[in-house]
């Protein structure tokens, strides 16, 4: 083999080894949190644990929750990763219930953390859900299926995508862009103006409450097509109001947009 071709060749097995290492994260196990039994039914079982690891920065986080978990993203003043993943699953019995929970595989490469589990029999199920801390200025793409989305505090170019479940965010800044299907959207905002390019998010079926600081500037975009609008403090409105709603609150800046197709919306002044 020619000389070019042998380093072609360690340069690719070594790029295979990196991936297969990088997918391998060390986690400690435990039983921390208990295990909530509420949505089991009389005749299963559920078994549950969870699985903690902190991996390096990346500079983005992608999280794909699959058919049953939801995701919380928090910031902190690190500049790693910490993932919690809770993984659970329902089944007859407890033994059975364990050994589909330890056939889930959690995986954390390159910044994607996502899992894949055992193919399950009829009244059987399993799914992980996902607590993680990220450093403060961090890239977040985030989906769920049946789960809700959190988001604290976190600066950066987020994207959120939710199937069934209610998306929180709170503290955040950046180019904020995402919607779900059927839940709620509840939104803080801080400080005196919005960071970054701005915010659009949206729901289908689910209503909007947003909470803005006194003195805040920003161009307000709101509405619905089913439900009414409801704002405790006075704006200044141009035209005609109907269900939709656009102002400049103090001395205006970036958008900020929280809209709804079959929900209400309430805007309250912190």
């Amino acid at each position: 083999m020619k000389a070019g071709m042998t380093g072609m060749v360690v340069a690719a097995l070594a790029a295979s080894l990196a991936g297969q290492v990088g997918a391998q994260a060390r986690w400690d196990r435990s039983s921390e949190g208990g295990c909530d039994q509420s949505s089991v039914g009389r005749d299963s079982e559920r078994f549950c644990e969870t699985l903690t690891t902190t991996v390096a920065f990346t500079g983005s986080v992608r999280v794909d929750a699959g058919m049953n978990g939801g995701v919380e993203v928090v910031a902190w003043d690190r500049n790693e990763v910490e993932v919690r993943a809770k993984v659970w699953a329902n089944a007859g019995s407890e033994d059975r219930a364990r050994e589909i929970a330890r056939a889930v595989e959690v995986t954390v490469s390159g910044g994607i953390v996502g899992a894949d589990g055992p193919d399950v029999a009829r009244r059987e199920s399993w799914g992980v859900s996902y607590e993680l801390r990220v450093p403060r200025s961090s890239d977040l793409h985030l989906e769920t299926h049946n789960g809700g989305i959190t988001v604290e505090d976190v600066t950066g170019g987020i994207r959120f995508a939710a199937l069934n479940g209610g998306v929180h965010l709170s503290g955040v800044a950046g180019d904020v862009r995402g919607r779900t299907t059927n839940g709620s959207l509840h939104i803080e905002l801080d400080g005196d103006r919005w960071a970054g390019t701005g915010l659009d998010a949206e729901t289908v079926n689910g209503g909007v409450e947003l909470t803005i600081p006194r003195n805040y500037s920003a161009e307000l975009v709101t509405g619905t097509v089913n439900g009414g609008i409801d704002i405790d403090f006075p704006v200044t409105v141009s035209g005609r109001i109907g269900r939709s709603l656009r102002t400049t609150l103090g001395d205006g800046g970036p958008t900020i947009r929280a809209v709804s197709t079959n929900g209400g919306i309430r805007i309250r002044q912190r």
